[in-house]
C-alpha cells in the first residue's frame, strides 16, 4: 500500500465480493473447475470467517487468464502457475524499481540544495587561486640608471 488511509467501504480491484457461484459464472467456469484451481494454488481467494471463498474482480480476470492460457493457447496448469508466479514476480520487481528511482531522485535533490547551502557560505572576499603554469623563460631585472 501506498500509505494513505483507505475508506474500507471503498470496493477495489482486490475487494472479495463475488461467492464462488458468481465467480464462476463470470468466468465462465464450473465451480469445481475454481475449487481445483484454488486447491492447485493458481487463484487464491480470500476466505470468509465460515471458509467460505471470496473472489475479488483481479481474481475474476485471472481465472480468464487461466483459462485463455490453458485452452487457448495448450499451457498445463503448471505451466500456468509459473507463469503466474514469474508475473508477480516481475509486478514486485517494477514497483520496486519504482521505489528506488523515487528514493534517487529524492537524494538527488537533497543533494543539490546542500551543494546550494556550501556554494551560498562561500566568503566573497577571497579570490580563487588560480594555478599559473611554469614556463623556463628567464626574466632579468636591472635597475634603471641614476641621473
Amino acid at each position: 500500500m501506498d500509505g494513505r488511509r483507505r475508506n474500507p467501504y471503498q470496493l477495489t480491484d482486490e475487494t472479495p465480493v463475488y461467492v464462488i457461484s458468481i465467480a464462476a459464472q463470470l468466468s465462465g467456469l464450473h465451480p469445481q473447475t475454481l475449487r481445483q484451481y484454488d486447491r492447485l494454488g493458481l487463484v487464491s481467494p480470500d476466505r470468509t470467517a465460515g471458509r467460505g471463498r471470496r473472489y475479488s474482480a483481479r481474481d475474476i480476470e485471472l481465472l480468464r487468464t487461466v483459462q485463455q492460457l490453458s485452452q487457448d493457447e495448450g499451457i498445463n496448469l503448471a505451466g500456468i502457475k509459473r507463469i503466474i508466479e514469474l508475473e508477480n514476480q516481475v509486478t514486485a520487481l517494477q514497483q520496486r524499481v519504482a521505489e528506488l528511482s523515487a528514493a534517487v531522485d529524492g537524494a538527488a535533490v537533497a543533494m543539490q540544495q546542500r551543494e546550494a547551502q556550501v556554494h551560498a557560505s562561500y566568503r566573497r572576499d577571497l579570490v580563487p587561486y588560480q594555478d599559473v603554469q611554469q614556463t623556463g623563460a628567464l626574466v632579468v631585472w636591472r635597475p634603471k640608471p641614476k641621473l
